[in-house]
């Protein structure tokens, strides 16, 4: 039986989000190892997607992802709980004349079966470890199947309880932060902009598990498990030589063990039977 829905926690993720709504692009979009990281989801994502597919995106933020994958030819319906994000995607899509190609709702991943527009799609999507801000991940899952057409391919990018980069932190007195993923299944505290929420951190088998009956796992890559995690300030710009050689490495390592298992974010994708 599922856990009731922490709707305290959701309602304090969609109120730091609307706060930083305005200011999300501006604080986030110059920033190199973001970019990268981007790029590389949309990468593993593009690889399974078919012409003319039809995307569920989860916690769709401002709509970078929404926008880049419209201007591919694809039509995606961006949900998030922050109603704020929901305005401003809004507003980028006004100006950059895709509203056809995007559709809008404002709705909890943990509410899916109340969603308006319930598809089928062809993909279900959530980049950025949107998905760790619930308790209910398990709940959120096996909510797909009945979601997506046979066929359909589903793309998560997740915050794991382990990153060897921010353990690496511990050696900078960064004691905090290099701990914060260890003991943490009653979820650690995060903020944005002084705005505190719970954030809680799933392990590879954890998601495989929870989708085994209905679907086959495609293929699993770390994010950040070489390059370092995009809160290490102006890394790219400090140490460029270094940045690129890494960037290569990861590239060439990422579906190996263990960097696949051990970076800030992992992507893992599945097909349904």
């Amino acid at each position: 039986m599922d856990m009731p829905v922490n709707y305290s926690n959701e309602q304090q993720v969609a109120a730091a989000f609307n706060a930083q709504s305005q200011i999300f692009d501006d604080l986030y979009g110059g920033n190199q190892i973001i970019q990268y990281k981007r790029k590389r989801v949309r990468e593993h994502l593009l690889k399974w997607l078919d012409p003319g597919t039809t995307i569920l995106e989860l916690n769709a933020g401002t709509g970078e992802d929404a926008i880049f994958l419209a201007q591919q030819g694809f039509h995606i319906h961006a949900t998030d709980i922050s109603s704020g994000m929901q305005d401003k995607l809004k507003e980028k899509l006004a100006n950059q004349r895709l509203v056809g190609s995007v559709s809008q709702e404002i709705c909890s991943f943990t509410d899916l079966e109340n969603l308006k527009d319930q598809g089928p799609y062809d993909c279900i999507f959530s980049n950025f470890a949107g998905l760790n801000c619930t308790d209910q991940l398990g709940k959120v899952l096996g909510s797909f199947d009945r979601l997506l057409k046979p066929g359909g391919i589903v793309v998560l990018v997740i915050l794991p309880g382990f990153c060897l980069w921010e353990t690496l932190l511990i050696f900078k007195g960064k004691f905090k932060t290099a701990g914060r993923r260890f003991f943490s299944a009653k979820g650690r505290e995060a903020k944005i902009d002084g705005a505190p929420f719970t954030c809680w951190y799933y392990s590879p088998r954890f998601i495989k598990r929870s989708l085994r009956e209905k679907f086959k796992l495609l293929e699993i890559e770390g994010l950040c498990t070489i390059v370092p995690p995009s809160y290490i300030d102006r890394f790219p710009e400090n140490h460029p030589f270094i940045y690129s050689y890494l960037c290569k490495a990861e590239n060439r390592f990422k579906r190996s063990w263990p960097w696949k298992f051990i970076g800030d974010y992992y992507i893992i994708s599945f097909r349904k039977k």
